[in-house]
């Protein structure tokens, strides 16, 4: 039974006016941020003839037919301007940054919609502990007013498992982290203790445990994933060996996700595969690697960093929202 709203009380906006405002304020001020640093914006398009092969992300795919392709051609609507973006940096545009709207499929609710606006940027010449100083300073300078911030805390990922959950997500055994899971609240069987795979557990760590405690009254970057989790990211060798990434969080809310971007056109090809074959075992759409990304790589992308950043719920906490529908137009259920 659909018990949402009928078109007769559903085509009003859910967010207020007020808030429409403040949204066109922060756009503004965005742009007044990167046009001071002479940051170039670009525009690229929202369909490709290649998808994300990330597993954990599903894309949108529709059907084109007309000239060009009379037979019909799949598209995909992207899930992040990365790919063309990265060609443009290939190709020599410099420092860039957009403003555009993104769609995945499958992601709905309160911090969620199919359809959202995303920031994203990239910094020739900058590592990503150069870009969480900038994104400090962009998430700082649109929050403040109306927020009152402590200065920014940076904690590697062990750090803050060690803080937050009481283990080292490095080393920690299967016994640990079922410890540390059943402490914190989380009912886990004794069976499902050992069958979990270390990833499993950091994932569900994380998002139950970790992520909530994090960013209070105070922006706070994690940095030094797991190398397992670089999905583009460089890897710094160490002991163990680190993802040159971060993510930057606020109130309990993920923000944004950076990487000191890969360059080796070979290892990307590596991921790509990999994650096709994850794909393929979790029985999820086989899709088309970016081809044209690939060969922008091998032409040679810049020493870069790059970060996308989820504007929509930078609103949310700029004006104290609840839920993402309350700074959206028009979302799903009145799109």
């Amino acid at each position: 039974m659909n018990t949402s709203p009928g078109p007769e009380s559903d085509w009003r906006p859910s967010a207020t006016l007020e808030v429409l405002k403040l949204r066109a304020r922060l756009l503004e001020r965005t742009r007044a941020f990167f046009s001071a640093r002479g940051v170039l914006e670009v525009e690229t398009p929202a369909l490709s003839g290649a998808a994300t092969t990330d597993p954990a992300l599903a894309s949108f795919a529709t059907r084109y037919t007309g000239p060009r392709f009379p037979q019909g051609q799949t598209l995909y609507l992207h899930t992040s301007p990365e790919f063309p973006m990265k060609r443009l940096l290939a190709a020599g545009s410099g420092s860039i940054y957009q403003i555009c709207k993104v769609f995945r499929d499958g992601e709905a609710g309160r911090q969620h919609n199919p359809e959202f606006t995303l920031l994203e940027w990239y910094r020739v010449s900058f590592d990503h502990h150069r870009l969480m100083d900038e994104t400090g300073e962009l998430v700082m300078d649109l929050l403040a007013p109306p927020l009152s911030l402590q200065p920014p805390e940076r904690l590697t990922y062990r750090e803050a498992f060690q803080r937050h959950a009481g283990l080292d997500p490095f080393a920690a055994s299967a016994d640990e982290f079922g410890q540390a899971a059943r402490m914190h609240g989380i009912s886990v069987s004794p069976e499902l203790v050992s069958e979990q795979a270390p990833g499993a557990w950091l994932d569900l760590l994380l998002t139950h445990v970790v992520e909530p405690k994090l960013g209070q009254r105070r922006l706070t970057f994690i940095y030094d994933y797991p190398a397992s989790q670089a999905a583009l990211a460089r890897i710094q060798p160490g002991n163990p060996p680190v993802a040159a990434r971060f993510e930057l969080y606020l109130n309990g809310i993920e923000l944004a996700n950076g990487f000191h971007e890969l360059a080796d056109v070979d290892e990307h090809r590596r991921r790509f595969e990999r994650q096709l074959h994850a794909r393929k075992t979790g029985k999820l759409p086989a899709v088309p690697m970016d081809e044209r990304l690939l060969a922008a790589l091998a032409h040679g992308l810049p020493d870069c960093a790059g970060v996308a950043l989820g504007f929509d719920r930078l609103v949310m906490l700029a004006c104290g929202a609840r839920t993402i529908n309350d700074v959206l137009t028009f979302p799903l259920e009145r799109a």
